[in-house]
């Protein structure tokens, strides 16, 4: 298989190539960033990653995709993007305190269960758009049901953070 930058970003910088849950490790290794994000640039400098990630990652998929059957599970650019996304509604309140491990635990859970359970339109996205565009996308939706979910778990209190 021909390996080159577009592989190198695609895969996050190899942590795709996990001989176990490569979605689950290519989120895993997304939290320094968002939280160096979060505490340095605030939403501004989670949204705007996400969407440089998006750019790039969907450029960096179209080319992995030609020599590759749709979404192969090394391709974590996606998880990277939507996982970045989770943290968009609270970055205002990541303040480096000490109980900001556990949003960061609670929206890398909620992202995870959006991206493996796929409710709609996720799994409309994963099956029906069959390019980078349908690789990228349907993290994007999983975060923003994470994030919805935590800014509401957050404002409400409902859990102890």
């Amino acid at each position: 298989m021909k390996k080159g930058f577009s592989f190198t970003l695609a895969t996050f910088f190899n942590v795709g190539y996990s001989k176990i849950a490569p979605g689950t490790f290519g989120s895993l290794a997304t939290l320094p960033l968002a939280y160096f994000l979060a505490n340095f640039y605030g939403i501004w400098g989670i949204g705007i990653a996400v969407f440089v990630i998006f750019v790039i990652g969907t450029m960096a998929t179209t080319e992995v995709l030609r020599h590759t059957p749709h979404d192969p599970g090394f391709v974590v650019i996606d998880e990277v993007a939507g996982q970045l996304l989770t943290f968009v509604s609270v970055a205002p309140y990541l303040n480096n305190r000490l109980y900001d491990w556990q949003i960061y635990l609670a929206g890398f859970i909620l992202f995870r269960i959006f991206d493996i359970l796929k409710p709609q339109p996720v799994r409309w996205a994963d099956r029906k758009i069959t390019n980078a565009w349908g690789v990228m996308l349907d993290d994007i939706i999983a975060g923003t049901y994470a994030t919805l979910i935590l800014y509401i778990l957050f404002v409400f209190k409902i859990l102890p953070f």
